[in-house]
């Protein structure tokens, strides 16, 4: 089973372009193994993030993604039939706080709240895991961390942490970079030159004005890559920008046609 954690290591340095003190601030909390949360839009940077912090420690990290279907035995685990029988198989969670992994749950406010008190007696001083199915209590790996990620903009009443989850953890807000640190990661990671990724990050600057005048998000940094990448390939802009950035945030048509319009006056008729 080790050999199967060694398989959740990343082996090359992922891309990521520090805003803050964020790094130190997480390697602090690493060190203490305090549960962290991480809050942000969406695609700016949260995943990319875990994914660096991982490299830098050299330890594995198990991610998952939550949805309102999940259960607690999609985080801990279940009996399966296989060939010699019923077989327990350990969950993603169960797997990190067993072989001292970083258990990350993407978006955890999508899972049902009743999942997500499974994560209490992880996130305090007793840093236990009990499997009632099992019939084992599973203290965890002096290395198990878990951290989670949700974006603020999305909550709501029924989408939200309980206080008695947020209060045991520690927190790192995510905001999209500024734009000459947006731009290089453009740059770098699409291939495109500079020119071209600071207009597209002009445009979804101005994306993230409208919010909450039509749009809940704005442009991601996620999709200015990808219309980047479209445009490496040779795709015109507006048709990139379109695919990739102005189409796939609205079907408003009066805001999509504000979205052009923003195209337009980066890149012209």
């Amino acid at each position: 089973m080790i050999e199967n954690i060694n398989a959740y290591l990343i082996k090359d340095e992922p891309y990521y372009q520090p805003t803050g003190g964020e790094v130190d601030l997480f390697m602090a909390a690493y060190r203490l193994r305090m549960p962290m949360i991480l809050k942000g839009p969406t695609g700016c940077g949260k995943t990319r993030f875990m994914e660096y912090i991982a490299w830098k420690l050299q330890k594995p990290l198990i991610t998952l993604a939550c949805n309102e279907d999940m259960t607690a035995s999609d985080l801990v685990g279940r009996f399966l039939l296989d060939a010699d029988g019923t077989v327990w198989h350990d969950g993603p969670l169960t797997l990190a706080a067993r072989y001292g992994a970083i258990c990350y749950l993407d978006e955890v406010v999508e899972a049902r709240q009743d999942t997500t008190v499974i994560i209490h007696p992880l996130t305090d001083d007793r840093r236990i895991l009990p499997l009632d199915k099992r019939g084992e209590l599973i203290h965890a790996h002096p290395d198990f961390q878990l951290v989670v990620s949700y974006n603020p903009g999305y909550q709501s009443v029924t989408k939200d942490l309980k206080q008695s989850t947020k209060q045991r953890f520690g927190a790192l807000d995510f905001h999209y970079p500024d734009a000459a640190v947006e731009s290089n990661i453009v740059c770098h990671e699409s291939g495109v030159g500079d020119d071209i990724a600071a207009k597209l990050v002009g445009i979804a600057s101005c994306s993230r004005g409208l919010r909450g005048r039509g749009l809940e998000e704005g442009i991601s940094t996620r999709m200015l890559i990808h219309a980047g990448a479209l445009i490496r390939d040779g795709i015109s802009p507006h048709a990139a920008c379109g695919l990739a950035m102005t189409r796939p945030i609205t079907d408003d048509v009066d805001i999509q046609r504000a979205l052009d319009g923003f195209v337009t006056a980066y890149f012209g008729p």
